[in-house]
């Protein structure tokens, strides 16, 4: 089968990571949006089956089909939101799961119609790349910042990526892992209390429709899945420069969700940060290969999905400072590539700048996140450059 010979050490490496990464940082909030709701501990292992095997199949599948790495996520502003609603709300977990089924039908309609991808197709390369270094620079800040709770960790886990990419670049994230997660072992840094041994069961939950829950839920759900989520990460697809399906993998996400919502999964989207570890350099030199690292970013996260507990506290056990540092080396590469890319042109210099610092800055805004922000604000800037060039040449 092709996809055993172009899978290498590297692409599952990112893959791992990818999970690592995506899982770690934002678990917590998931299990707070399902106790929002009065979810009892078998819901929320549900929730985690239902929304493994949902980022699992729709990454993996896809991916191989395609030859391209197509990665979904859950939508952690989506969890934020809904944990915020839930509690101000009073709605029972039965009204949740139907604002998810609406929400999800909504993303279903944007790719059917194809609108979302229309407007994608608008937005300038440079706008797009400087995008992606506003998400992803985030994560490079923090890996840095990590220092100044774990000093030693850090700047061994720096010393060994920079040596490593002098030495044997292509298994840089690799070896700096490896040294990583043997150093906290020693050091005892280890949660293993936190794995515990049990499967997985789904469990059905009635949809109950009501105004209010659509209002409150559904609808903030599916606009902060489609500006904070969908946008980005359509973007870091383009900045990688892959040409994916987008309407038709926007329109599965949204089939996926509706399907799985009854046992917890609130939506899926594609991802961004994570999207960019498997679609970077990093995954591998040749990018016609990289697509192995979403099939096994998919693959774990199925697994996850069916062995819920254990593998959630695997990876949970990692100290925080080791997940925030490795995502950010891991993408230094692919910020940089970004920021190159979003200062190329001169005469979209400016406007990619304003797209990126908006970004960067994280501004939340009528719950939207700073990553349409920084396309609004980029957009308008280049309007009005581009228009007053335009209106000086016509003079």
């Amino acid at each position: 089968m092709q996809f055993f010979k172009d899978l290498s050490l590297s692409t599952a490496v990112a893959g791992f990571v990818a999970v690592l990464v995506g899982f770690t940082s934002s678990v917590a909030i998931v299990f707070q949006a399902a106790q929002a709701f009065g979810a009892t501990p078998a819901q929320i292992t549900s929730w985690m089956w239902a929304l493994g095997q949902g980022m699992g199949l729709c990454s993996l599948v896809p991916s191989l089909i395609l030859r391209q790495p197509v990665m979904v996520a859950w939508s952690t502003p989506g969890a934020a939101v809904l944990a915020t609603a839930g509690l101000a709300g009073g709605f029972s977990m039965g009204e949740a799961i139907g604002a998810f089924m609406l929400s999800a039908l909504l993303i279903t309609l944007a790719g059917v119609t194809g609108w979302f991808e229309r407007v994608m197709n608008r937005i300038p390369m440079e706008i797009a790349a400087a995008l992606l270094a506003g998400v992803l620079a985030r994560f490079g800040l923090q890996a840095f910042a990590a220092a100044q709770t774990a000093l030693p960790l850090v700047l061994l886990m720096l010393m060994v990526y920079l040596v490593s990419r002098r030495l044997a670049a292509r298994y840089a994230v690799i070896i700096t892992l490896a040294v990583a997660v043997a150093f906290v072992a020693t050091q005892g840094q280890m949660a293993w209390s936190v794995v515990q041994l049990e499967l997985a069961l789904p469990v059905f939950t009635a949809p109950q429709f009501s105004v209010a829950a659509a209002v409150s839920l559904a609808i903030p759900l599916f606009v902060v899945t489609m500006a904070s989520q969908n946008l980005p990460g359509v973007a870091v697809i383009r900045a990688s420069g892959y040409d994916l399906p987008i309407s038709r993998l926007i329109m599965l996400t949204g089939l996926a969700t509706l399907v799985l919502a009854p046992f917890g999964a609130f939506a899926l989207n594609f991802s961004a940060i994570t999207a960019a570890m498997c679609m970077g350099p990093e995954a591998h030199a040749d990018r016609n290969r990289r697509y192995t690292a979403a099939v096994a970013c998919g693959a774990i996260y199925v697994a996850i999905g069916l062995f819920g507990a254990v593998i959630t506290g695997l990876l949970t056990a990692f100290p925080k400072e080791l997940v925030v540092a490795i995502a950010g080396l891991a993408l230094l590469g692919t910020i940089g590539n970004g920021l190159a890319a979003a200062l190329r042109d001169e005469s979209h210099r400016e406007a990619a700048l304003i797209t990126f610092l908006v970004t960067l800055s994280g501004v939340v805004i009528v719950g939207v996140g700073s990553a349409f922000w920084g396309v609004v604000a980029g957009s308008i800037a280049l309007f009005v450059q581009q228009y007053r060039r335009s209106q000086a040449n016509g003079a």
